[in-house]
């Protein structure tokens, strides 16, 4: 059994015995992606040099016992949103394709703290901007199930590399479902946490009040792992917050019994896929078996999640990204007479078409005359949602929902038509909206084989009762080899 099979804390504690070692482990990752980079293209950019010298430091800690974490030369991918000092951060465009970020974020820098070797940036959607990785200027990620299927987005590089067992674990970014939709479609586990509990310092900014930074592995016990090293408060990040309550891996107990579970209506109607809906209900009804107490309920403003979050998304990505000017960093365009010029055609070059129709979108409803019409009314919407969720989390523990109305779609199926590939945003972005968080499980497959997510959704700063929830169905599941 070669050791990129194993899942992060199990390689952790192999290489604690003294069973393997970090140079090996980190070694085996990068001939693991070597070997299946030409057919599923996860990785942007490999740090080889940078993580072959870390192992040998690593390892140095290990025996002598300054490092005791379970994630200790364990190999992590980072999407590449997330700025890694000295390693190439490009966010999937041209516009930042030479970029070398001066200092390190945060949440990778607790992870390399707690012993992880970083071995390269996955590719994603441009500037976070996408539902299947096509949108990345480097080219498409193919879903290790069947490379015909995109592996969902804008993380889908990441979740792509845990699911071809290229490493253990990664992290990757979530503004509307990043995280949970790409890991239901390659078949892995995606925490998308509270919003604040992990430091946005040194993720590129695509929505500032929807970004939240999450962990991506093989089950969820590694996912809370990931989780408990990540999450902390930062002083650099004006939204985080201090919390006493991340020793999430004491939530990993196999015991749903009187928890109650909401299943929302809305979330099961019409565009759900036959086969989606069936392996959801069939996940709700394990738990109820074990204990849980599962109860339908109305969801009324689910229907304006979605336009809601694509106005509110698109204004703050317009804001965030005009700093791309081609004046202080990034791709500058040549021939262009003036600075007028030089701004029109630098970012005509260095954006890509989603990222273009999203900052034009985004300049439209902040524009005078239609400010009101759009993007308050939109923010009305996003507190109304929030207040329903709170209603729901007086009831019950956790809410149950797909996390896509689909399983992954073929490659190029989407970009013909952007609106379709929206849509598939459907169940995750409320969380976004209202800062939940959420987890995304594996609960079946298709009749292609395919995967399809559970998707399980918690009150503010509850991640142990979804992570607690998921973990008791996950030891009901049928063993899950990717």
């Amino acid at each position: 059994m070669g050791l990129m099979q194993y899942g992060a804390l199990a390689l952790g504690k192999k290489i604690r015995k003294k069973e393997a070692s970090v140079l090996e482990a980190v070694t085996e990752a990068l001939d693991a992606i070597q070997e299946k980079e030409n057919v599923i293209h996860s990785f942007v950019t490999l740090s080889d040099t940078y993580a072959l010298k870390r192992a040998k430091e690593v390892q140095k800690q290990i025996d002598d016992g300054t490092l005791v974490s379970p994630l200790a030369g364990v190999p992590v991918a980072v999407k590449d949103n997330l700025c890694t000092r000295g390693i190439r951060t490009t966010c999937g465009s041209k516009m930042l394709e030479h970029f070398v970020p001066a200092y390190t974020a945060e949440a990778v820098s607790r992870l390399e703290n707690a012993g992880a070797i970083v071995i390269g940036k996955t590719n994603m959607d441009e500037f976070a901007m996408g539902s299947t990785t096509e949108t990345s200027y480097f080219g498409a990620t193919r879903n290790p199930w069947n490379q015909e299927h995109v592996p969902g987005g804008s993380s889908g590089g990441s979740c792509a590399a845990v699911a071809a067992q290229e490493c253990p674990c990664a992290l990757g970014s979530d503004t509307g479902g990043s995280i949970r939709q790409p890991a239901a479609f390659c078949g892995v586990t995606g925490i998308k946490p509270t919003y604040g509990t992990v430091s946005r310092y040194g993720l590129v900014a695509y929505g500032s009040s929807l970004d939240q930074i999450g962990p991506i592995a093989r089950d969820v016990s590694d996912c809370a792992a990931v989780l408990e090293a990540i999450a902390a408060w930062d002083q650099k990040d004006a939204t985080s917050i201090a919390r006493r309550d991340m020793d999430v891996t004491a939530a990993l107990v196999d015991d749903v019994r009187g928890m109650k579970i909401g299943i929302p209506k809305a979330y099961f109607g019409g565009g759900l896929n036959r086969e989606v809906k069936e392996a959801v209900l069939a996940a709700a009804e394990t738990l109820k078996e074990k204990g849980a107490i599962t109860e339908e309920f109305e969801f009324d403003l689910a229907e304006y999640a979605l336009p809601a979050y694509y106005v509110i998304a698109c204004a703050e990505a317009s804001s965030n990204l005009a700093r791309f000017d081609g004046v202080r960093y990034g791709y500058r365009a040549s021939g262009y007479e003036g600075l007028h010029a030089m701004y029109k055609k630098s970012r005509s070059e260095g954006f890509g078409p989603e990222v273009k129709r999203r900052i034009m979108l985004g300049a439209f409803v902040l524009s005078a005359g239609y400010y009101d019409a759009y993007y308050l009314k939109a923010l009305r919407v996003k507190t109304l949602i929030k207040r329903e969720f709170d209603q729901a989390f007086e009831r019950y523990d956790a809410i149950l929902a797909p996390a896509a109305p689909t399983t992954a779609p073929r490659v190029g199926s989407s970009l013909s038509d952007p609106m379709q590939m929206y849509l598939g945003d459907l169940y995750t972005v409320s969380a976004n909206l209202a800062g939940l968080p959420a987890i995304s499980v594996p609960c079946g497959r298709d009749q292609n084989g395919l995967p399809i997510g559970l998707q399980l959704i918690g009150d503010c700063f509850q991640e142990k009762k979804i992570i607690r929830t998921a973990y008791a169905y996950e030891q009901s599941r049928k063993e899950w080899d990717a």
